[in-house]
């Protein structure tokens, strides 16, 4: 597949820039092109993967005929003469009930052989050495394979690697999962930038960093490092090139400034400028670029921006590597209420909140706070020249 260069100017008027609809159109293509590779991970590592092959049951669910309750396991009809206990996770040794004989038992234990129902203790007597009761055939018995037969496909290719999956997988016996789950590194660049406590003069804290592992797990990639460099050429070029990850959020550095080499490192590394610039408000001097099977995801230093920046870069490419849906698109619209300014070349993303099926907004939304965008539900999709007609959402995470 062939990605089209959307070439654009990150700065000043935007009529180059890519517009919004397809920065991110451009953005899914590439990361159809640069499909994650099917890595075997462990199950701790597996969620938010996406199953790359069918998931098989190794063995049955349950994998014994296994006590549904607390109680006794009995045989025949009643009333029962109680010949031992059987507690979960002890053997049976060899235990067989005959006709009208119980053994005391625990929830998740295995049933001896001869079991022919479970008396839970609520509908149970027990005198003598004897326990009496109604007693159904088949009740109360998780009997092996009735849930999923040993071999039997339980989850196809393209699933998303839920909690659920990874219980459902382990009780099948698995220890690994085939998944594709994109890599990403995350690097935070500025001179200015404090990573822990007040910040002093002229120093603002990282408010980018923190955001981006929940925001990369929910786009359904895993974050490998995260780390905070300054403003230098160098120090960006070398860090660009270690770890071997999928993608690599280069964080700043993506404007036109003189601290800004994003650019010029990319360049001199032979990446291919997929998106230079994106005509939207706020996040307009973000980039996307490739070398070889990496992609780079340039974003603004503004925290807003860059929530902004990676709804539209990042988590499409993200998704698209891994083949699940994006979490961000909403389907249909909504009216838009309030007072609400477009400009007439740029999408504008405006902080929303639902209300009785209207998106309000929800203010504070600048470039440099994430105040309003921690107050919303949604960014509204307000296009350029837009008149007052509904408005396409995108979902925060």
């Amino acid at each position: 597949m062939d990605i089209p260069v959307a070439d654009g100017s990150a700065c000043g008027g935007h009529r180059d820039a890519t517009s919004w609809a397809r920065a991110r159109e451009v953005a899914r293509r590439l990361g159809e092109e640069l499909r994650s590779p099917v890595r075997d991970l462990p199950l701790e590592r597996a969620l938010g993967g996406v199953l790359a092959a069918d998931l098989r049951a190794l063995v049955g669910s349950p994998a014994f005929d296994a006590s549904a309750m607390d109680g006794f396991a009995v045989a025949g009809e009643g009333p029962w003469t109680l010949v031992g206990t059987q507690l979960a996770g002890t053997p049976v040794a060899g235990l067989c009930l005959g006709e009208g004989e119980a053994v005391e038992i625990a929830t998740g234990a295995r049933v001896p052989k001869g079991t022919e129902a479970v008396l839970p203790y609520e509908l149970a007597e027990t005198a003598d050495g004897r326990v009496r009761g109604e007693a159904h055939r088949g009740r109360h018995v998780r009997w092996a394979g009735e849930e999923t037969a040993p071999g039997e496909t339980v989850l196809g290719p393209g699933t998303e690697v839920t909690p659920a999956v990874l219980g459902l997988a382990a009780s099948l016996g698995h220890d690994s999962l085939p998944v594709r789950l994109p890599t990403v590194s995350v690097l935070v660049t500025g001179d200015e930038i404090a990573t822990g406590g007040l910040p002093g003069e002229g120093v603002v804290r990282d408010a980018i960093g923190p955001l981006m592992p929940g925001l990369v797990a929910w786009a359904g990639g895993h974050l490998e490092r995260s780390r905070v460099l300054g403003d230098g050429y160098r120090d960006l070029g070398e860090a660009l090139t270690e770890g071997g990850s999928d993608v690599v959020v280069v964080c700043g550095s993506s404007s036109k400034g003189p601290a800004d080499h994003l650019r010029g490192v990319l360049r001199e590394a032979g990446a291919q400028p997929v998106v230079d610039g994106v005509a939207c408000r706020p996040g307009h001097p973000q980039l996307l670029a490739r070398s070889g099977n990496t992609a780079f995801v340039g974003l603004p230093g503004n925290p807003n921006a860059a929530l902004v920046s990676s709804l539209t870069l990042l988590v499409p490419l993200l998704c698209a590597m891994s083949g699940r849906t994006d979490p961000a698109r909403v389907a249909g619209t909504v009216p838009l209420a309030g007072e609400v300014r477009s400009r007439s070349e740029d999408t504008r993303l405006v902080a929303v909140r639902l209300r009785e099926g209207r998106a309000e907004p929800v203010g504070h939304d600048r470039p440099g706070s994430l105040r309003g965008a921690a107050l919303a539900e949604a960014y509204a999709v307000v296009p350029p020249g837009w008149a007052g007609a509904e408005v396409e959402l995108l979902r925060l995470p």
